[in-house]
């Protein structure tokens, strides 16, 4: 009888054990599988996304990974993502037409070499702002009254450095944006011959003082960022409900005080700081 008991005994203990190792250690085995699905998932090079009818599928490419496991967590991390913002359009289309106020610009090549001749790195190439205009919209309707875009095709333009959407089309880049995100035309080299437009402003920017009031210098780091500047070349101005032009009330040759993070930076051929803002940027003229 003992015996039997005894047997028993262990065979109970034997069961209960392993029940108890399963709810214990299944939370681990979960997360040591989940590890895996995600290794696995991450192992693919390209991830791509669903297709539009006449769109290519933008890609996203992850050249390492990493990972981590933990008490009851799991991490993965990556290396040198690469993403293709621009959506490509497939070559059966050969035209593409924007609408409303929208223009089409084929962006200009970014700069391989600096003014010295030093070859730039792919990741130290400024984002071009520059482009020619390819196509244009019908226009838009203010009031009752229909306002043609004021650019024509042709057209070498400098336009906001955020603006718009990149489009791949015909084998280039182009953007796809709005007729106000254009800062102004320009048909040289030089910013200094930009031509504003809307209710735009073109201001050479002042230089940034060298000392301080006690004459001590300043490093380049120290620097105050300069908000004065001499107006060189204004915008024909916003169109009212009539779509009639009204005037800005700035002109050429004023010095002005402008909000110290508006507007879009620029460096002329001579070295010279160039700035582009909106004529509601300007809070002051000194004189």
């Amino acid at each position: 009888m003992g015996l039997v008991f005894v047997i028993l005994f262990f065979i109970i203990i034997s069961i209960f054990t392993s029940t108890y190792q399963h709810i214990i250690f299944s939370p681990f085995v979960s997360v040591q599988k989940m590890a895996a699905a995600q290794m696995t998932n991450a192992a693919s090079s390209r991830v791509f996304l669903p297709p539009f009818e006449g769109l290519k599928p933008s890609t996203i490419k992850v050249s390492s990974l990493s990972f981590r496991a933990g008490a009851g967590f799991t991490r993965v991390s990556t290396r040198g993502l690469v993403v293709k913002a621009a959506t490509t359009v497939a070559p059966k289309y050969t035209t593409l037409k924007p609408m409303g106020d929208r223009v089409l610009v084929k962006i200009s090549a970014a700069e391989e070499k600096t003014t010295g001749g030093i070859l730039l790195p792919s990741t130290a190439q400024s984002k071009p702002q520059g482009g020619e205009i390819v196509a244009v919209g019908e226009g838009r309707t203010i009031g009752q009254h229909k306002v043609d875009i004021s650019v024509k095709t042709g057209t070498q333009v400098v336009y906001s450095k955020y603006a718009g959407t990149e489009v791949e089309f015909n084998g280039s880049n182009h953007l796809l944006l709005k007729e106000d995100d254009i800062v102004g035309i320009l048909e040289t080299d030089d910013v200094k011959d930009l031509k504003p437009l809307n209710d735009r402003v073109l201001i050479k920017v002042m230089e940034a003082e060298e000392t301080t009031a006690g004459g001590l210098l300043l490093t380049q780091a120290s620097k105050e960022k300069p908000s004065t500047g001499t107006v060189i070349a204004v915008g024909p101005g916003l169109l009212d409900e009539e779509g009639k032009r009204k005037e800005l009330t700035v002109s050429a040759g004023n010095t002005v005080l402008y909000s110290k993070y508006a507007g879009n930076d620029f460096k002329g051929s001579d070295g010279s700081e160039y700035i582009v803002l909106r004529a509601s940027d300007i809070m002051a003229v000194l004189a």
